[in-house]
């Protein structure tokens, strides 16, 4: 794979619904942890890549508001040294992706300009 800043990669957070153990993939764990404060599988996808800020842009108003709730909140529970009530995790089954289907969506554009850029035409004689 190459490097994250490279605009056809794709972050890829781990999935949290396979039955992995600690020792097979070491950040298991950490997304596990994540969820238990009320974050979405897709808040984990760092942002410090051009494609993911462009699909963060192409979030509607309401799941970006959502979102930054998310992460705000989860940021000052850490500071506060607090978990969120069991009541207000967010549960693997109503976790749904909001971001990689847009990442996708971008990775493919990506693939067809470039395809689109590199386009030899043949002139027939």
């Amino acid at each position: 794979m190459s490097p994250v800043s490279d605009i056809h990669t794709i972050p890829i957070s781990v999935p949290l619904h396979c039955d992995l153990n600690w020792t097979s993939h070491p950040l298991q764990p950490a997304s596990n942890a994540q969820l238990s404060r009320n974050h979405s599988a897709d808040d984990l996808i760092i942002e410090e890549n051009e494609t993911v800020l462009k699909a963060i842009s192409r979030l509607d108003a309401k799941e970006n508001y959502d979102r930054i709730y998310r992460i705000r909140r989860a940021t000052q529970l850490s500071l506060q040294q607090k978990i969120l009530p069991k009541a207000e995790w967010t549960k693997a089954e109503e976790d749904k992706p909001y971001l990689t289907p847009i990442l996708e969506q971008l990775q493919k554009e990506a693939r067809e300009k470039d395809a689109l850029d590199t386009l030899t035409i043949l002139k027939k004689h």
